[in-house]
């Protein structure tokens, strides 16, 4: 019997109130069920959404576990070089992540098994041979390079890089299961498997009586990369095998590198951009005041998945879209993930302001200087919200180059607008430098969208077809 969210408010909820959540009750009901693409997106948009919000919960008990466990000072070291980790993971695979999701659903509507195979085959050994030398170049780095660096960052640094084939396999399936919409199978071992691990591991450490510090977290981390990697692995390369016919491999690298580089710019540019602040904080403030800052940065975390949940459920459409002749609806589709992904995000970073002061009291006591940098955050996620996932339709659409630009311009006023703000803010510097960004990056990402595909994304743009004059 399949679920109806119409009957099932009728049946819980007074009169007056279902005869309320009707309209939302019956569109959720088309999304559920529905075969179109809006359905199809708004549906894996839905799950991904669930995901990111047990995961956010289980992310963010996690943190306070560690943060009580280690202190302010041993926690930042510990966030400053794992996220590290997870941004060189992320960008050594060199972009073919995302560009995946831009082929293979091309592939399999044209029945081209034969590139598909290839391709599935090439970026795996391509990411983890990449994956492999960056891990490489992160320990001679630190090793050779530890004059230059806080003391506190060697060892830490040299234990988070075994993590790195891992992360980078990981980013790399997660790309494979969004091309086939597989929302489950590509983002709960990263934001559901990993994160348990890391805080069972840490539990356990201390109960055998291990040191609570920055690197025995990195050590549970780097176990945990294995197990949810792996696990998700095998998971997945059994669903491939079920879901495409078995052909000889053809492999066109070069074609597939002329796309995947610039999108590994926007997708560098993009992570760094989303941890400049951190780096920055790391770099010239102490390892506690990092983990204050990321603190204050995780807690926003519960409005950043709203983003993310309706990036994963979209990106592979946008795809499919592109081969129509008519764009309209592509244009609708677009329109959609920008409502789709505001509103929610306005809802929660309401919700996250008003407890706030709860929710860092629950890393400690020190954590609580965090609480105004929170209203700065969250203005900029708002913000960012109101043009939906435009990156992806600029990447889906062959205007990789152009979203690489923007990106690296923002990243470099990020930058530099850490650099004369931190030393006189301090945290507040960071978060304000951030939110500055966030408007350069959100009016230049609307104007490229409208110009070269032509959409107006923009959550409070009329509904009208656009047309590039």
């Amino acid at each position: 019997m399949r679920f109806s969210a119409v009957q099932t408010a009728e049946t819980f909820f007074p009169t007056s109130l279902f005869a309320r959540l009707r309209p939302f009750a019956e569109r959720l009901d088309v999304a559920l069920s529905g075969v179109d693409d809006a359905s199809n997106a708004q549906r894996a948009s839905i799950i991904a959404f669930a995901i990111r919000i047990f995961s956010a919960a289980i992310a963010f008990v996690s943190q306070v576990v560690l943060a009580r466990f280690m202190g302010a000072f041993e926690y930042g070291i510990f966030v400053m070089v794992w996220i590290s980790m997870i941004v060189i993971g992320n960008l050594s695979c060199l972009g073919f992540h995302t560009a995946i999701i831009r082929f293979l659903p091309q592939y399999h509507g044209r029945a081209d098994f034969e590139r598909l195979n290839g391709l599935l085959l090439s970026s795996r050994v391509f990411v983890l041979l990449s994956s492999t030398i960056a891990a490489a170049a992160t320990i001679f780095t630190t090793i050779y390079g530890a004059a230059y660096f806080d003391s506190h960052y060697t060892v830490p640094f040299i234990v988070g890089a075994f993590a790195l084939p891992m992360i980078a396999l990981g980013d790399m399936l997660d790309g494979t299961a969004r091309a086939n919409s597989w929302p489950i199978r590509a983002l709960a071992p990263t934001y559901l498997l990993r994160p348990i691990f890391i805080l069972v591991l840490m539990v356990g450490a201390w109960l055998m009586g291990y040191p609570v510090n920055g690197v025995t977290g990195l050590i549970c981390a780097v176990i945990a990369s294995y197990c949810s990697s792996l696990i998700q692995y095998f998971v997945i390369t059994r669903d491939l095998r079920r879901q495409y016919k078995k052909a000889k491999p053809r492999i066109e690298m070069r074609q597939w590198i002329l796309v995947a580089l610039p999108i590994f710019l926007v997708e560098g540019f993009f992570a760094l951009l989303v941890h400049a602040d951190v780096f920055m904080v790391g770099i010239m403030m102490n390892p506690e005041s990092v983990g204050i800052y990321y603190a204050a940065a995780k807690t926003l975390s519960l409005v950043h998945f709203v983003f993310f949940a309706v990036k994963a459920g979209i990106a592979n459409l946008f795809a499919a879209r592109m081969e129509d002749e008519d764009k309209s609806a592509l244009r609708q589709l677009a329109r959609r993930s920008a409502t789709w992904t505001f509103w929610p995000s306005l809802a929660m970073g309401i919700a996250v302001l008003a407890a706030g002061p709860l929710l860092l009291s629950m890393f400690g006591t020190a954590f609580r200087e965090g609480y105004p940098v929170l209203f700065i955050m969250v203005a900029g996620v708002v913000l960012r919200a109101s043009i939906g996932p435009a990156e992806s339709l600029l990447n889906m659409s062959g205007n990789q180059n152009i979203c690489a630009i923007i990106f690296g311009g923002v990243l470099a006023s990020n930058i530099v607008l850490n650099l004369i703000l931190i030393p006189e803010y301090g945290i507040y510097g960071a978060a304000a430098a951030t939110a500055i960004a966030t408007v350069f990056e959100t009016i230049a990402l609307f104007y490229f969208v409208r110009m070269r595909v032509g959409v107006s994304m923009f959550v409070f743009s009329p509904v009208f077809d656009e047309r590039v004059s």
